[in-house]
């Protein structure tokens, strides 16, 4: 089997040997992330590859991050997976490898690769895949003297910078980097463009199954990071930097397709005239039902909801969605069919655990399709032009307005609790929403420059 960039993947230690020699790699970061989506790595040298794909990286799983231990617990042993070895071709003699953590010989259940795992098998025994493409938006910025930041192009200042040559031709040196490094690898980027807040930027890889299009997006932001640090930039996916620019979003495109190639989502006879299937809507209505709950996985930063439920920046439009709606070509709505069988959920923004995410995704999407549900007719309305009293009128469900408020619709969501796992303390999910919910009660004790303004002599 071919990883995209012509080599055969690896399969044994003795293949991953001769992989290295071949790009010239000698040490290995042997990776995974955390819940919040931080990649930890251990730097192996490659002399000690049998070690490591004998028995594993060992990390102190506490001092890692949010991955269900304590200072008293086992080793947490990082695991390679052999087939996701690639070179580091931005920094050479280094490869990375994705692990699944294991601990004392199971797989660790608070590990989002290994959640993602579990879901990709309950696709793999309904006899289908999915297929995912990532739209990953980032800025590239710049600390000011006084600790703020800014815009690291001094001159992109433009009122509507989106699709700007001139701004795009600025960045230049680093988006061409980003490309040729990405093509390397194989990802196939295919588009590189300046999206609509200044500073933004988005650069497109083709689409692939849900693990190696998760691990690229983890590969991906630490490129970005590399590179910008190395040009005395900041990268940042984080989702609302700036109040009054556009955020950032890590919109997901969705397709399923059978053992046999054949595309499950796509009908060309489809009455409603999306080119949708019958299994292609239930995916959709499994989305819509469960949407309050998934902006908890999809959207999991007290900042996302400065982006979700913002006002108009200065560009005119959010681009994130308000309500749980699905349309067409329109991308007003959460869930927008571009095309016959593909749906993008543009909910998810740039902050999100792209494990995590796609592990709820495929639980609600599999709910829709276990129970033949119908999301009815597409929205037609734009809904940016709607009030808040039109939409109740109209029966639109409104997006959480908040962390703490998507956090209560996860936590009694049956559906993502069982799609996110069990441990041996409960569930992921009651583990998920006390970490964030501590992360919400931690922004609550700064008092904002915003509440000085507004209450320091209003009273």
């Amino acid at each position: 089997m071919s990883d995209g960039a012509g080599r055969a993947s690896v399969t044994s230690a003795a293949e991953l040997k001769e992989a290295v020699a071949v790009d010239g790699v000698e040490f290995l970061f042997a990776m995974f992330v955390d819940m919040h989506g931080k990649p930890c790595a251990k730097m192996v040298p490659v002399s000690a590859i049998d070690a490591l794909v004998g028995g594993g990286a060992g990390f102190a799983g506490f001092a890692a991050g949010a991955m269900g231990q304590s200072p008293s617990s086992p080793d947490i042993l990082a695991m390679p997976d052999l087939a996701s070895y690639m070179p580091a071709p931005w920094r050479p003699g280094l490869g990375i490898i994705q692990c699944d953590p294991c601990v004392e010989g199971e797989p660790w259940p608070y590990a989002p690769r290994v959640i993602l795992r579990r879901q990709i098998e309950r696709l793999a025994a309904a006899d289908c895949t999915l297929g995912v493409g990532a739209e990953v938006e980032y800025f590239l910025v710049r600390r000011e003297p006084d600790g703020s930041i800014a815009v690291a192009d001094r001159q992109d200042s433009a009122a509507a910078p989106c699709y700007d040559a001139r701004a795009l031709t600025r960045m230049y040196d680093h988006l061409t980097a980003v490309s040729r490094h990405m093509n390397a690898l194989g990802w196939a980027n295919y588009a590189n463009d300046h999206e609509d807040a200044n500073g933004q930027f988005e650069q497109n890889f083709r689409y692939a199954d849900p693990l190696t299009t998760a691990d690229r997006v983890i590969v991906f932001r630490y490129l970005v990071h590399s590179l910008a640090a190395e040009a005395g930039m900041i990268a940042t996916f984080m989702p609302k930097p700036f109040s009054h620019l556009t955020g950032n979003g890590l919109h997901m495109h969705l397709s399923l397709w059978g053992e046999d190639g054949t595309e499950l989502f796509a009908d060309t006879a489809d009455g409603r005239g999306l080119g949708v299937s019958a299994l292609g809507y239930s995916f959709i209505a499994g989305l819509l039902d469960h949407a309050e709950a998934l902006a908890a996985v999809a959207c999991p930063t007290v900042n996302s909801y400065k982006r979700l439920a913002s006002a108009p920046p200065n560009s005119g439009a959010a681009w994130s969605p308000v309500y749980a709606t699905y349309g067409g070509n329109d991308r007003t709505h959460m869930l927008r069919v571009p095309e016959p069988g593909r749906v993008e959920d543009r909910c998810i923004d740039g902050s999100a655990n792209p494990y995590l995410a796609m592990s709820a995704l495929i639980a609600a999407g599999l709910d829709g399709m276990s129970r033949d549900a119908d999301p009815g007719d597409p929205c037609e309305l734009n809904l940016l032009e709607l009030d808040e009293a039109e939409a109740a009128a109209l029966g639109l469900r409104a997006m959480p307005m908040t962390l703490w408020h998507a956090l209560e619709r996860l936590e009694t969501n049956a559906v993502l609790r069982e799609g996110l796992g069990k441990t041996a303390d409960g569930d992921y999910v009651d583990y998920f929403v006390a970490t964030k919910r501590a992360e919400v009660r931690s922004s609550h004790a700064d008092v904002t420059p915003w509440e000085i303004d507004r209450y320091l002599t209003a009273i």
